[in-house]
């Protein structure tokens, strides 16, 4: 089995030591390189083509949001998973919204941490239900309309399957579960899944998610009372 290649972001080295650590431990994962800060991360990410970058949020000159940003518009970019002290910050909403594929909380059991790099490079975002409309409920008020609006407008490109199945995923639903609930295959809900990532021009679940709640589209599933 190919390891995972991961590399480290964090200006603390008390936490890179941490990390480095607990990932030495799995025999899955290959860390590949260390950054103190997001201005040397491209670079590295060049020389050491990383499945996985755990990414810092906080750093004192590049920033993880900016760096973040940089490397998810890049060609065959490396999964993005952010760290943070916090359940709920803004920034961690703002890495989400720009590509990040979940984020761990600095806290976490070091096996939780271990998953989750694990879960990113297999392309399952990192992401609880719960967290994700904590997340959300934060980031709603300021500008909350024009948001909606340009939400509702970019989702009347996908097709009413497409939508139960963004809605579904917004839910924090799994592909099981969204199989069983729309009486279709697993594989056919991946497709879907496929087909709303490619239309809406996203990287991952976690911005559909994002991208539903922001077109209200959760909230009206609460009212129906579903």
């Amino acid at each position: 089995m190919t390891a995972i290649r991961l590399l480290l972001v964090d200006d603390d080295p008390l936490v890179r030591a941490g990390l480095s650590f607990m990932m030495g431990g799995a025999d899955d994962i290959e860390i590949v390189g260390e950054a103190a800060d997001g201005a040397e991360v491209e670079t590295l990410v060049d020389r050491t083509r990383p499945d996985v970058v755990l990414m810092d949020i906080r750093m004192p000159s590049v920033d993880g949001l900016t760096a973040t940003e940089r490397l998810r518009g890049r060609a065959d970019a490396p999964q993005v998973v952010v760290l943070t002290t916090f359940h709920a910050d803004e920034q961690v909403l703002r890495a989400l919204r720009a590509g990040a594929a979940g984020f761990v909380l600095k806290d976490t059991p070091p096996a939780q941490i271990v998953d989750a790099v694990r879960r990113v490079a297999a392309g399952d975002p990192v992401l609880s239900p719960t967290v994700t409309r904590q997340l959300m409920d934060h980031a709603a008020g300021t500008a909350a309309d024009t948001r909606r609006t340009r939400a509702r407008e970019r989702l009347t490109t996908l097709n009413d399957r497409e939508r139960e199945v963004a809605v579904a995923v917004g839910r924090g639903l799994s592909n099981a579960d969204i199989a069983a609930e729309l009486f279709m295959s697993v594989a056919t809900v991946k497709t879907h899944v496929s087909r709303v990532l490619a239309k809406l021009d996203l990287n991952n679940r976690v911005q559909i998610a994002l991208l539903a709640y922001d077109a209200g589209l959760l909230e009206e599933v609460e009212e129906d009372g579903h």
